[in-house]
């Protein structure tokens, strides 16, 4: 059942990646993956949350971990899409954006996980 559980996740984190993905994508615009940038950002800081309440406060009971933090954000979060979309704007000439989407979404993936988890650790 545990598996039936993570799929679901997986499947409720994928709408709602296309959801989100579409929602910056149309009010932003332009070249660059804005809807990607965004979903990283927030995942990051969702699971920075999570792991320090399931993890480091034991405030999540271990059966709804693995659908969140595995199924549901496992499926929101994608660095593939991120590494792809990196590529293609190489490949279109745009060298500069390809640079500030791989390292604006490093820098600032992390620091949404360290807002996380100071969030959790601060609500525990």
């Amino acid at each position: 059942m545990p598996l039936v559980y993570v799929a679901l996740g997986g499947a409720a984190g994928a709408v709602t990646r296309y959801v989100v993905d579409g929602w910056v994508a149309d009010r932003a615009g332009g070249a660059f993956p804005w809807g990607t940038l965004a979903i990283n950002l927030s995942g990051s800081l969702v699971l920075g949350l999570l792991f320090a309440l399931a993890i480091e406060h034991d405030l999540l009971p271990s059966t709804i971990r693995p659908p969140l933090m595995i199924g549901f954000l496992g499926a929101y979060t994608t660095f593939s899409t991120l590494m792809l979309e990196s590529w293609r704007l190489l490949e279109d000439g745009a060298v500069g954006l390809a640079l500030a989407n791989i390292v604006g979404s490093s820098v600032l993936g992390l620091a949404a996980v360290s807002a996380g988890l100071l969030l959790g650790r601060a609500l525990a």
